[in-house]
């Protein structure tokens, strides 16, 4: 692991709020690495207010979406829901469809077959649409490149409104509206909403044309929040209010489909990393390995009794995926071993025979034992077809471009993508992305990262701080979980190795008088670096540890060096 230190900021700035806010320097310190140097900023930040939300008709296009969807529901147009398979396009597709619900009854979802039609916007999708008297289609969390498709939708007598959040091409489909803060001629405010985030734009500006407050739509903002984890997009501006005010209703309120989900876990307050890895992972296993109508159904489903059977199956196709995804991605590592290719700066794979609801959770999960840009490639139609994931600091989506006349379609971010191309494409493929990435790729950036906020000691850990950190929460891209490191540490001697195959460290960390436990998971191969009392430094976040009734801070650490 690469450590760095992140620089300190100016000692006035951290001063100065420090007085202002009447707090710790490190405390100061923290607020001000996150762009947060004023007293002002730190009200905003720590308590988030759902008036601080943009108004929705910055958006550029946001009033023809308003006009044209008012006036379907002024003349009882049966209006189509269309959204992804993935989670942010799925919960996407039950905020739009339960909001539009309440203004009319000609109102149906579609979520296209992950393997029949794959990402996007389908030719399927819009003949389901035209033989079924549908005249307007909201896309959600996709079409921001689907030129062909809503012009293919016009001729049919069909009117497109795409809210999106991916990178649009060169040119732009000729829908009613496109909604994306990522259009060049968008002067929205805040350009980092994933799909949902945009659908709630559109649903806050409908509600305000009818004097609706903001708050009146906080019912919805379970399924945004769910989205803004499960994308990973920033925890910053307007969406870590629209995070901090949706897990109040997970906590407090959910709608039944998510009650269920969370209902067997035994813990009192859900953060935004348990939703990211308890409810997000089941509502993407409808679409990974059946589809993505279950999840739909499941999240705009108001009956409790309903929705516990819905989640059976939910439940059911999440073991299926984690099955899958085990299997595959031992597979992978051992065509990775069997054709020499550890040493390069890429890892792409490809079996006919892979599911293709998991690859992307496969070369995520590569990466953790290869750690480079990644791609694994299935079979799909006549076509292969793969998902991209990248190492921080590095934009797959750009070196995917450099590639273009290998690949048939591709799409996505910076840090992951999907494309297909022809079979025969697959070995030239293979070595222009190992070409393109080794001529690009900072080569630091294929050892893993971790970012310390600060160097502090040990007797800096009290109560009165983590209530502070605590308050820092949600914690995502762009707020991250503070990081702290200390030195010249020593375990007490009873630092030990626990867990199967002895995999994890428990140690006792003690800095003059102040002793703190810390646990340190998959670093049981450290043991002999802290043994004997010698001295060490470790890298670590807070929490507290919860153990027969009693709560105390804990490190968790996340690397230790001699």
């Amino acid at each position: 692991m690469r450590w760095t230190l992140k620089p300190k900021p100016d000692s006035k700035i951290v001063e100065d709020l420090q007085k202002a806010l009447q707090v710790d320097r490190s405390v100061s310190t923290l607020l001000i690495q996150r762009g947060i140097d004023t007293y002002e900023a730190a009200k905003t930040f720590f308590r988030p207010s759902l008036d601080d939300l943009h108004d929705p008709f910055l958006m550029k296009d946001m009033d023809l979406a308003v006009e044209r969807i008012e006036a379907a529901l002024l003349q009882n147009e049966n209006i189509l829901v269309y959204g992804d398979y993935d989670v942010d396009g799925t919960t996407s597709v039950a905020l739009m469809s339960s909001y539009l619900k309440t203004k009319s009854d000609n109102i149906a979802t579609y979520i296209p077959d992950r393997y029949d039609e794959g990402y996007g916007v389908s030719y399927k999708g819009i003949d389901f649409a035209h033989d079924n008297d549908f005249t307007l289609i909201v896309a959600l969390d996709c079409g921001i490149k689907a030129i062909d498709k809503v012009n293919y939708a016009a001729e049919k007598g069909i009117d497109f409104i795409i809210c999106d959040h991916h990178r649009p091409g060169n040119d732009l489909p000729k829908a009613i509206a496109v909604l994306d803060p990522k259009r060049e001629d968008c002067e929205y405010p805040y350009k980092d909403l994933c799909g949902c985030g945009v659908g709630f734009k559109l649903i806050q500006a409908l509600a305000s044309k009818e004097g609706q407050s903001v708050e009146a739509l906080a019912e919805y903002l379970d399924l945004v929040a769910t989205a803004i984890g499960a994308d990973i997009v920033p925890i910053t501006g307007e969406n870590r209010a629209l995070a901090y005010f949706g897990l109040q209703v997970i906590n407090n309120n959910p709608r039944p489909g998510i009650k269920v989900i969370i209902s067997e876990v035994d813990k009192k307050e859900l953060t935004i990393t348990d939703v990211v890895f308890i409810v997000a992972p089941r509502i993407n296993a409808a679409g990974r390995m059946k589809h993505g109508n279950h999840a739909v159904t499941l999240l705009t489903e108001m009956d409790l009794n309903l929705a516990a059977a819905y989640a059976i199956d939910i439940n059911k196709f999440n073991l299926d995926r984690r099955e899958a995804d085990q299997r595959i991605t031992k597979e992978a590592l051992i065509q990775i071993e069997e054709n020499g290719e550890e040493d390069r700066l890429t890892s792409v794979v490809y079996h006919e025979s892979w599911h293709k609801g998991v690859i992307g959770i496969v070369a995520s999960r590569l990466i953790e034992t290869y750690y480079r840009p990644t791609l694994v490639f299935t079979k799909s139609g006549d076509k292969l077809a793969a998902s991209a994931r990248s190492v921080k600091g590095f934009d797959v989506y750009n070196a995917l471009e450099a590639c273009g006349e290998h690949i048939e379609q591709f799409g996505g971010h910076k840090y992951a993508a999907g494309l297909t191309l022809k079979k025969e494409n697959y070995e030239a493929f293979k070595q222009a992305f190992e070409d393109e990435v080794s001529k690009t790729i900072d080569r630091n950036l294929l050892t893993p990262e971790i970012q310390i906020d600060e160097l502090i000691e040990l007797r800096d850990i009290t109560p009165k701080f983590y209530r502070i950190i605590r308050q820092f929460a949600p914690f995502g891209p762009g707020n991250m979980t503070p990081i702290f490191m200390t030195e010249n540490v020593q375990d007490t001697g009873y630092g030990k190795c626990v867990g199967e195959d002895d995999k994890h460290l428990r140690l006792t960390a003690s800095q003059g008088s102040q002793k703190i436990i810390g646990i340190a998971f998959n670093l049981g191969n450290k043991l002999e670096l802290i043994q004997n009392k010698k001295p060490f430094k470790t890298v670590y976040s807070i929490d507290e540890n919860h153990w027969q009734g009693k709560v105390s801070l804990q490190l968790k650490i996340r690397d230790i060096k001699g």
